[in-house]
C-alpha cells in the first residue's frame, strides 16, 4: 500500500484512504458470502466482488455444480487480495485525475 501511495501529499493520501475503505472487502464478509454457494446461493462473493456475469453462471450452474465454489472458499483471501489491490490502483487513479 505504501508504493501505492508514494508520490501523494498527505491530503491525497487522506482522500485515498476515505476511497479505499469505502470500497474495499473485508475478506470475513466474502467468505460468508461464498459458503452461501453450498446452500444453493452461489455466485453472490463474485457479484460483490464486481464480476457480476461470473457470478450469474455461479447462480445458475449451483457453483459450476459446487466445485468453483468449493476453490473459491479455499482461495478466499487471495480473491478479497487481488480485488482490494485493484480498488487501490482505481483509487489512485481517481485522485492523479483530479477528482
Amino acid at each position: 500500500m505504501h508504493q501505492t501511495t508514494s508520490g501523494l501529499s498527505d491530503a491525497q493520501k487522506q482522500m485515498f484512504y476515505n476511497i479505499y475503505i469505502s470500497k474495499r472487502k473485508n475478506p470475513q464478509d466474502i467468505l460468508i458470502l461464498a459458503l452461501l454457494g453450498l446452500i444453493g446461493i452461489a455466485g453472490i462473493h463474485r457479484i460483490v466482488m464486481g464480476k457480476v456475469t461470473m457470478g450469474v453462471l455461479y447462480l445458475f450452474t449451483a457453483g459450476f455444480f459446487f466445485i468453483c465454489t468449493i476453490m473459491d472458499l479455499i482461495n478466499y483471501k487471495s480473491l478479497t487480495n487481488e480485488y482490494n489491490q485493484k480498488v487501490a490502483y482505481e483509487s489512485v487513479s481517481i485522485l492523479k485525475m483530479g477528482v
